[in-house]
């Protein structure tokens, strides 16, 4: 068989630039750590000025510079030799309240990938490995990985997109959410419904520490409180709301889960369920996202569903149509796609 060289070395170049991108993902999450980004968004700097605003070595940082010029990710002016951020590469490497803040991403993929020699045994086993069981920048990472995106859109158009939701909230109501993590959602919710009593639960108690840490600093502990509770156990009854954001995929018994939240609604109750943007075939998740979303199942999800009681194994691309399937399953008579953003499908289900 022949090879077409202008296809393999179309492809060589793909190679090229996926092996920059993951080394780089490491170049990202010290820049963030060292408050390297933040330095260099006030003003243009050469690497002995930066290694000075920020307490580290003038070598490391100069090698560490000519990396994020190299990608694109730093600007570099010849004349001056020195470095800057341009408006948008401050909006999104410097600026931790911007909707679009991407280090968390990385700070994901790399604790993420400290499970590879575990998964790969798994492969092999068809063991799990629970969401507790991962590097700590998995749980750090995942909280600013969505934090942003959700303050973009839950308070101003997720919420809103619910029917009759927003006017509960405003009034005062009971919200549960559920597999809270580090409690960025549940934050976000209490903070802008002040007459509302919201309570978050997830089974990884030191993600429930960290919630907890989190909402005496926002001065929240009247109205928000924080357990530790299986999705398929989580106290309290009649919630006018109960939410879960990208964590329904990744339980292993999605349907008793499901079930459980019915039984947890008042009559009139909503679930709202945000989970990543997925079509339903997967010819037509081939895509950039779609590549992102498999690879963190691989290596996350799918084997934390897999670590549990009956591991259906969702995955983060299961679709609209699986999802409803698993919420008629339990028993929800009305289910609809309410919103979405390029990343996330956004589904209201009623009793």
């Amino acid at each position: 068989m022949a090879l077409d060289m202008d296809k393999l070395n179309v492809f060589v170049g793909q190679f090229v630039g996926d092996l920059g991108a993951a080394v780089h993902s490491g170049m990202v999450v010290i820049g963030e750590k060292l408050g390297l980004y933040k330095a260099l968004a006030e003003g243009p700097l050469n690497s002995a000025e930066l290694a000075a605003k920020t307490r580290t070595d003038e070598r490391y940082v100069r090698e560490w510079l000519s990396s994020q010029a190299a990608g694109g990710y730093v600007t570099y002016n010849e004349q001056t030799r020195k470095f800057s951020l341009s408006e948008e590469q401050a909006f999104t490497l410097a600026n931790e309240d911007s909707p679009a803040y991407l280090p968390g991403a990385f700070q994901l993929a790399l604790g993420s990938l400290a499970a590879v020699p575990r998964i790969t045994e798994a492969f092999r086993s068809g063991a799990g490995m629970g969401w507790n069981e991962h590097d700590e920048d998995v749980f750090h990472g995942c909280e600013k990985f969505f934090r942003p995106s959700y303050a973009a859109n839950l308070i101003g158009s997720w919420i809103p997109s619910l029917q009759g939701v927003q006017a509960k909230l405003e009034a005062g109501a009971r919200v549960a959410d559920v597999g809270c993590g580090k409690g960025a959602s549940t934050v976000l919710m209490a903070k802008a419904f002040p007459k509302s009593q919201f309570f978050g639960f997830d089974y990884h108690d030191k993600s429930i520490e960290g919630a907890r840490a989190t909402a005496a600093k926002e001065g929240l502990e009247v109205r928000l409180n924080f357990g530790v509770a299986k999705a398929k156990a989580f106290p309290g009854k009649d919630y006018d709301l109960v939410t879960v954001f990208d964590c329904l995929h990744d339980m292993g018994d999605p349907v008793g889960a499901a079930t459980h939240v019915r039984n947890s609604l008042s009559k009139d109750g909503t679930w709202m369920i945000v989970e990543p943007f997925a079509h339903d075939e997967l010819k037509d998740n081939l895509n950039p996202v779609g590549r992102v979303y498999y690879s963190f199942s691989t290596l996350l999800c799918t084997p934390c569903s897999r670590s549990q009681e009956v591991a259906l194994c969702l995955g983060a691309q299961s679709g609209e149509k699986r999802i409803r399937e698993v919420v008629t399953a339990a028993g929800f008579s009305r289910f609809r796609r309410a919103s979405e953003t390029p990343f996330n499908i956004v589904y209201e289900a009623r009793p």
